[in-house]
């Protein structure tokens, strides 16, 4: 799936028939399997407001799992059979074939299901360092976080679930919200509200049973946020990693002064830049969650599996607002 220019995605995108580039000596041709329609992957291809933008013409797509079919001779750890996935940001994922230099690629396993590869690199990991990076969170701990059913979002659930960490997960009020409450739950939330209930009285009776948390994640920006960081222990952390509301974040004076508060920001395809080196902490994280999807402590986002001829309905499904199923081009 190639776009010329950018523009809005269901627009620009177009279905090409390309030659598969001749496979050099530290090269690896693979099919690919399945890609998931990521926001990332829009704003690429919209190209207004991401900081990191394709050369143009360009493949979409920053994620999805591919089978090695063939390696060239100078190629060590891959051979045909493995599964792989992106090991950076800006692959182009969205196509059937693909020749790519072995070290754009990290191998999985292929004993995890086909969803769960395909929508491994982004959204686990961005949990996954979440989680890790910014409070040292022992059982028992609470986090709240906004956007609960992202594919972000229900990945914080399950990693948290699994290391005794209680979730309190903010969503926006929709006609089909009990129904998406009890998704969450059923992933191991401890909570689910709407932003509304972030500013009533009873966000009190939480908090008998659950500590304050000392952990915030936000990827949505605006009021929310502002909510959200009310609940907050003193000298807690918010972390921003997305602003689906497209608006700034707004702290009041007093949470910096009187309660200490830190605000950070995080960005996965970042972190990867800066641990492009580091293959034990790459290795140690993939690890990590690869054994908790084999546990069952961790599941594919609500998926909607599209056939790449599709493209363009799933495009536009990936726009629309409560959509809580992500689009995966089936390869």
């Amino acid at each position: 799936l190639l776009y010329e220019r950018h523009g809005e995605a269901a627009a620009v995108v177009q279905l090409k028939d390309l030659e598969v580039p001749k496979l050099g000596d530290c090269d690896v041709h693979i099919k690919m399997l399945a890609a998931p329609i990521n926001p990332a992957d829009i704003n690429m291809i919209q190209g207004r407001t991401y900081p990191l933008l394709s050369p143009l013409p360009a493949v979409g797509g920053n994620e999805g799992v591919g089978e090695v079919l063939e390696v060239g001779r100078r190629v060590k750890a891959l051979k045909p059979g493995d599964w792989v996935i992106p090991a950076d940001a800006g692959l182009g994922t969205w196509r059937t074939w693909g020749v790519f230099p072995e070290e754009m690629l990290l191998k999985v396993p292929s004993d995890i299901p086909v969803l769960c590869a395909a929508t491994l690199s982004v959204n686990p990991c961005t949990a996954f360092r979440l989680l890790a990076d910014f409070e040292s969170l022992a059982p028992g701990d609470s986090i709240i976080q906004n956007a609960a059913n992202s594919g972000v979002g229900q990945a914080v659930i399950q990693i948290a679930r699994a290391s005794g960490i209680k979730t309190i997960n903010v969503v926006r009020d929709r006609p089909d919200l009990t129904k998406l409450v009890e998704r969450l739950m059923a992933l191991g939330a401890d909570h689910v509200i709407t932003e509304e209930m972030l500013r009533k009285p009873e966000m009190k009776n939480i908090f008998k049973s659950i500590p304050r948390p000392r952990l915030a994640l936000n990827c949505v920006g605006g009021k929310s946020t502002t909510e959200m960081l009310r609940h907050l222990q003193p000298k807690g952390t918010m972390v921003t990693y997305g602003g689906m509301a497209k608006q700034p974040v707004m702290v009041p004076v007093s949470a910096f002064i009187f309660r200490d508060m830190r605000l950070r920001g995080f960005w996965m395809t970042q972190w990867r830049k800066d641990h492009a080196h580091d293959q034990e902490s790459v290795a140690a994280m993939m690890d990590a969650l690869c054994q908790l999807i084999r546990r069952g402590q961790l599941t594919a986002p609500a998926c909607t599996e599209v056939p790449l001829q599709d493209y363009r309905a799933a495009l536009e499904a990936s726009m629309k607002p409560f959509v809580s199923s992500k689009q995966i081009l089936l390869l």
